[in-house]
């Protein structure tokens, strides 16, 4: 197992090494590819390579067997620049960054309508009750309350 800091380092290298090699693919299948991230296990023998493509599901599905069909070369690469005993696997993942984006873009966009909604609703609408519920200080006059009935007074009194 290695030290977490240099798997780090070996994964951050490798999304640059693939995202500079995949350029070099002469395969007209591959799309506009941008490599998002990499990550690597601890003993550095398998590499998850995470993508996305410009364009539509057909052209997404084509950038995937040009990749998988270049793998090989890839690896090969990979590893004669890392320098490590062992290449380590690749594995291509798609990265759905857009597509979280817009879920959550439209969930904001309906927690905003809801919003406006309740404001609309609340405009020009008053609180049950009085308007300063609680009592202060100045609202009670000890004169008022018989010596009795306060709190902490004494029986002795006279």
């Amino acid at each position: 197992m290695s030290d977490p800091a240099k798997t780090r380092r070996h994964a951050e290298r490798v999304r640059e090494l693939v995202a500079s090699l995949v350029r070099e693919i002469k395969d007209p299948r591959l799309g506009m590819v941008t490599v998002t991230d990499a990550r690597i296990t601890g003993d550095l023998r398998e590499a998850t390579v995470y993508y996305t493509v410009l364009g539509d599901p057909t052209e997404q599905a084509a950038t995937k067997a040009a990749l998988e069909s270049a793998k090989g070369m890839l690896r090969t690469r990979v590893g004669h620049a890392l320098g490590l005993r062992h290449s380590p696997s690749l594995a291509f993942v798609l990265d759905n960054v857009q597509d979280h984006a817009k879920e959550l873009e439209d969930l904001l966009a309906a927690a905003r309508q809801r919003d406006e909604e309740v404001q609309r609703l609340a405009a020009g609408k008053q609180y049950a009750g009085d308007p300063d519920p609680y009592k202060s200080e100045d609202d009670e006059d000890e004169d008022d309350i018989p010596a009795s009935e306060r709190v902490g007074a004494r029986e002795d009194q006279s």
